[in-house]
């Protein structure tokens, strides 16, 4: 966050700062307010810091410098607490005030950081918009950090849109529809400004941050190679620089970019150093994920004792975390792997765990999946087939109840792990996995099964939810601020009696002036211009966005679903095709 201090057009230290606004009426109690506010948004209660900022707004101020820093800083604190209507809000409030003063640095930090807001929101043409006015006033001023700033900016604004409309189609890394290779190739270009800009800069963290996302894009565009380059420099600068998060997600992204190309057992490497990251970092859901990833790489090694072991670890770390979305995988996984195995008591028992796991949590998918695997088991031990449960019918209202319980997750971090669809793969490697122990069917002749998706399988919000987002859009645009309003000069302050004009920026004191007409008001003035801008400007409502695809373990386990689709061929019944076609043309008869 940037400092009130240093936003304010002071030469002073900070000592005489507050001396001097001690000067003016009122003004220290809203600068002490705001100094504590900032304290606490720093120490990272910034829901006690939002509650100092309000305070220092109600006191009011006649700085607007002073003001344009606590607008600043609360946008910034209603970002990180997830509230990005009021931080919209208050960017657009510091914009406003940046453009008045002609602070061109103002204005550009203001405009970055709606920018950053727009793109959370999934307003991308907009952030854009602000990311571009950024860029374009930093390199004005020959601010090379602002520049940087604006152009990583940018990149994280198309990278974020390119991944938004690829999961429309639900297509591999590397197969997506030319509009999201647009998106991921701007994205990649804005990347390697920054990281050359960064470069010659010297600063190494900002370099490893666009070496990472760099990395990430290419993995979306199929550019596995290029994506292990960028990942292994990323690797490199974070263990220069002692980060361990850091680390740990550079191996993670590594291990996900080897399983691509084939190389499992780099692959494996790199998630059991995620794992042991994890553990170290204390993060439980990580090393949870780290246990899954693992299983599921071994698994396509063909060491289904190892796997069987890591899924294990990951089902008693599910269940220490209350997941019970992620006991439910772990079951599924650990009945593949006994089945695998020839376990086929244990493999039966985890199918009936992972049956009752998804009839709880209403998973229609889930439950059909478990069912037919069940069936398998109980033929190959000779039970009766009449103890599976009956198949739940999927229809499209079971389809959205599922949908219904997920929940919308955060959104994207300026560099995350990039796990989009690890286990495509396993679906390429699993088909002939078991094949010592299948059945004789012609497989020609095979009838082609139902292909089952994932438990977790994203789905379209709602639309009690997509309700929700348009009126919250609508709420946002009622008060939003065009880049094209007239801008204003800064009033100068000659007088010492008030008005008692209303005015539009919340904490703005009335200014003092000697004119007794009210036009002469600052606030009055930013009304009439406002009151008369064009409607031909404003930018229309959006549809409403879909959810966020749920992180990695969602993507993860979807491609797992499918690639099993065939996994128990070997142990079904032998059905005689011929002979029941026979059958089937003499019924005709």
């Amino acid at each position: 966050m940037s400092s009130i201090l240093n936003k304010m057009s002071l030469s002073a230290s900070a000592e005489n700062l507050s001396t001097d606004a001690q000067s003016c009426d009122g003004g220290s109690m809203c600068l002490e307010l705001a100094l504590e506010g900032e304290r606490l948004c720093k120490a990272g209660d910034c829901r006690a810091g939002v509650a100092f900022f309000q305070a220092a707004i109600q006191a009011g101020t006649d700085d607007l410098r002073t003001l344009s820093a606590i607008y600043s800083q609360l946008g910034n604190a209603y970002f990180y607490l997830g509230d990005y209507t009021k931080a919209m809000q208050y960017h657009k409030h510091d914009l406003t005030l940046a453009r008045t003063m002609n602070d061109k640095l103002g204005e550009a930090k203001a405009s970055g950081n709606l920018g950053n807001t727009l793109k959370v929101m999934g307003k991308f043409n907009e952030a854009i918009q602000c990311c571009k006015r950024h860029l374009e006033i930093s390199r004005s001023l020959g601010d090379r950090l602002s520049e940087g700033r604006a152009l990583y900016n940018l990149g994280n604004v198309y990278h974020a849109q390119g991944k938004q409309l690829g999961r429309v189609g639900q297509n591999d890394p590397g197969h997506f529809p030319q509009e999201v290779r647009d998106c991921l190739l701007q994205a990649v270009a804005y990347y390697e400004e920054n990281l050359e800009l960064m470069r010659s800069l010297g600063d190494r963290q900002a370099m490893g941050r666009a070496c990472g996302n760099l990395g990430n894009t290419c993995y979306l565009l199929g550019d596995f190679t290029r994506a292990i380059r960028y990942h292994t420099e990323r690797l490199r600068i974070a263990q220069e620089v002692g980060d361990r998060a850091a680390e740990r997600r550079a191996n993670s992204n590594l291990g996900n970019s080897h399983i691509f190309l084939g190389q499992f057992e780099n692959a494996a490497e790199h998630y059991k150093r995620t794992l042991a990251l994890a553990e170290e970092l204390g993060d439980s859901a990580v090393e949870a994920q780290a246990c899954y990833s693992l299983g599921n790489t071994y698994t396509l090694l063909r060491e289904y004792r190892i796997a069987e072991e890591y899924h294990a670890r990951h089902l008693s770390a599910a269940r220490k975390l209350q997941d019970r979305v992620g006991e439910g995988r772990a079951c599924w996984s650990l009945g593949n792997a006994h089945a695998a195995l020839g376990n086929h008591e244990k493999a039966l028992y985890y199918a009936k765990e992972h049956y009752n796991i998804s009839k709880e949590l209403g998973d229609v998918l889930g439950m059909a999946t478990a069912q037919m695997n069940i069936g398998d088991l109980c033929k190959v031990l000779g039970l009766p087939v009449d103890a599976a449960p009956s198949p739940p019918q999927i229809t499209p209202d079971g389809k959205k109840r599922e949908g219904e319980d997920k929940e919308m997750v955060r959104g994207e971090s300026e560099e995350g792990d990039n796990p989009e669809m690890f286990m495509e793969l396993v679906a390429k490697c699993q088909s002939d996995r078991m094949d010592e122990q299948r059945a004789s069917l012609d497989k020609e002749n095979r009838p082609r099964k139902l292909q089952r998706s994932s438990s977790s399988g994203n789905k379209n919000p709602p639309s009690e939810n997509m309700l929700e987002m348009l009126n919250m859009i609508s709420s946002l645009q009622s008060e939003r601020m065009d880049s094209q309003r007239a801008e204003l000069r800064p009033v100068t302050k000659t007088g010492t009696k008030p008005t008692n004009k209303a005015t539009s920026l919340p904490g703005l004191r009335p200014l003092q002036t000697t004119s007794t007409r009210p036009e002469d008001d600052f606030m009055e003035i930013i009304a009439r211009v406002q009151g008369s801008r064009l409607d031909d400007q404003r930018s229309e409502l959006p549809a409403p966005k879909p959810k966020e695809r749920p992180p990695l373990d969602d993507d993860f386990f979807s491609l797992i679903m499918r690639a099993q689709s065939g996994r128990m061929e070997d142990q079904r019944a032998s059905i005689p095709l011929k002979e029941t076609g026979n059958k089937a043309s003499n019924s005709k008869k």
